[in-house]
């Protein structure tokens, strides 16, 4: 169940039209997860974001999720895909796009009433 969130100071108008439907799409293949489990939030036109000491227009994605995201060799595919998939939708040079990676376990994340480990998820 990956949660995907992307944020930019790039102005909400200059977001492509259904980015986050894509953006879903292109995490599940990267990661191998079934698409309707993964959720996605995007939040643009942040007026506070300092990247390397710029505030050029930017980006990061923070993407957590269970048992695929926990080694430097995993991360290493997976940023190249992101990186692919964010460069072209958003017109960001790869200075200007930050991952992060945060692995999670089921008991850390809630849904329908109780925890991740209690339910069965296909």
């Amino acid at each position: 169940m990956p949660v995907i969130e992307l944020d930019t100071n790039l102005p909400a108008n200059s977001i492509p039209m259904g980015l986050e439907k894509r953006l879903c799409s292109a995490t599940a293949a990267i990661l191998g997860k079934p698409e309707h489990l993964v959720n996605v939030t995007v939040r643009p036109s942040l007026m506070t974001m300092l990247m390397f000491r710029s505030t050029e227009p930017c980006a990061q994605l923070l993407v957590f999720s269970f048992g695929v995201v926990d080694t430097a060799e995993k991360n290493q595919g997976h940023r190249a895909g992101f990186f692919e998939f964010l460069t072209k939708e958003l017109a960001l040079g790869q200075d200007r796009i930050l991952t992060r990676f945060y692995p999670v376990e089921p008991w850390q994340t809630g849904k329908d009433g109780t925890v991740v480990t209690f339910l069965q998820l296909a």
